[in-house]
């Protein structure tokens, strides 16, 4: 055999340099060809937009984690009636957006520069579709009417405004009209001082048909009456006031009458600790059925939520248990939609399984099946179970537009309100 000489050797170079081309491009095409898309990527695959992901996924990363690849995560609740109904309500878990009405580009008054924070990212109709139970609403006087406002020191300002709030209650009305079987809770920080304000407002968006009436709320501790029960009478809406007065004066429940609540802001995050807040009972008082937990930050930001809703979440969660004896009934967080993979939704999964059916998660409880009768489950479950009635079909992707609201607008916000925070409510 003869050497090969150099100028042998740069003939070989293009020829095997082609071959390698050759075998990568036939690896990219095989791995295109084969990935999932147009609805078909499960729990966790990669994809590239919100469509290649199956019903009730939507496509999201998160890069405050290192996990910068788009996968499709959870996007919708399972509704835990849909598994196991018929039990009082207050053996539930329902998930609650905190400040529903404070969303990423809703449009400010005109011409005004609005300065405050923003803690969801879609709509309350898309909130409600989603799967979320509970609204947590800040009313005010302003403009001769009562408006949704992220205030402070007890006052609506045209910076602080968001919008009327006949406008939210209308969705939620539409929400029930439209789902005969759902029961919403709405939790309203209250500033109306306009007499009979709440009663003419909830009319006045046809909500007081669906009004649970006070005087069957349990007093002492006492279990609900059932879910079945409630749909039956039609009493499908749950409103509380933190205003003690509205409770003789226009029927609104107070609501430490009837829960207990820990602490909100930094203290309901805080790793190992969960604080009673202080116009709560203690959390283990025996002498109110509810049990609302926040997990939220005193500080809003998008981009840490993902994170948030992970491990720190679940650990919160057991945390809580602990300190009150029993599982919370409302979990409120910001930013609902956002996690690396199962989010809040996976948390209330996992609060509602050992309450309703003795198993770890929900998605592990069976139809008729006897307490502690669970299935086997994967971690992570591939797809989500949905509402297979297919009431609850909006989009489960969240406003991409978040952006926009710039870094400068943010560090304002954040300049503007950091003097007041002792006063922010």
């Amino acid at each position: 055999m003869l050497p090969c000489s150099p100028h042998h050797r740069s003939l070989r170079r293009p020829s095997t340099t082609i071959g390698y081309l050759y075998l990568l491009l036939f690896s990219l095409f095989s791995t295109s060809s084969t990935s999932c898309s147009n609805g078909s990527c499960q729990l966790l695959e990669a994809c590239a937009a919100a469509t290649d992901c199956g019903p009730g996924l939507y496509c999201g990363n998160c890069p405050v984690s290192g996990k910068t690849q788009p996968v499709c995560t959870r996007g919708q609740a399972v509704i835990p009636t849909s598994v196991v109904n018929g039990l009082p309500f207050n053996k539930y878990t329902w998930l609650v957006t905190h400040n529903s009405f404070s969303i990423v580009d809703a449009p400010p008054l005109p011409g005004v520069q609005r300065l405050t924070f923003y803690n969801q990212e879609d709509t309350v109709t898309n909130q409600l579709r989603n799967g979320v139970r509970g609204l947590m609403l800040d009313m005010y006087d302003f403009e001769n009417d009562i408006w949704l406002c992220h205030s402070f020191r007890g006052q609506c300002y045209n910076f602080t405004a968001f919008q009327p709030a006949i406008n939210t209650l209308m969705e939620v009305e539409a929400f029930l009209s439209e789902n005969p079987t759902e029961i919403v809770t709405i939790i309203i920080e209250d500033y109306v001082h306009t007499t009979k304000g709440l009663t003419a407002l909830f009319a006045k968006a046809g909500l007081d048909k669906y009004w649970f009436p006070v005087s069957k709320m349990p007093r002492k501790g006492d279990d609900w009456p059932t879910v079945t029960e409630m749909v039956q009478d039609n009493h499908r809406l749950i409103v509380f006031t933190s205003d003690a007065t509205k409770e003789a004066q226009e029927g609104v429940a107070y609501q430490w009458k009837y829960m207990v609540e820990n602490e909100s802001g930094d203290p309901g995050v805080k790793p190992g600790s969960c604080p009673k807040r202080k116009e709560s009972k203690a959390l283990t008082s025996k002498s109110a059925s509810l049990f609302f937990q926040n997990y939220f930050p005193t500080y809003p930001v998008e981009t840490e939520a993902c994170k948030e809703h992970s491990t720190p979440l679940q650990a919160m969660v057991g945390t809580c248990y602990k300190a009150a004896g029993r599982m919370p009934n409302f979990l409120a967080v910001n930013f609902y939609m956002r996690n690396d993979g199962g989010g809040v939704f996976d948390a209330v999964d996992r609060m509602n399984g050992p309450t309703l059916c003795g198993c770890s998660t929900l998605a592990a409880c069976q139809v008729g099946a006897p307490f502690g009768s669970c299935k086997n489950v994967s971690v992570p479950t591939r797809s989500p179970a949905i509402n297979n009635a297919g009431s609850f079909t909006g989009s489960v992707q969240f406003a991409n537009s978040a952006s926009a609201l710039s870094s400068t607008n943010r560090m304002i916000a954040f300049l503007f309100y950091l003097p007041l925070m002792a006063f922010w409510l």
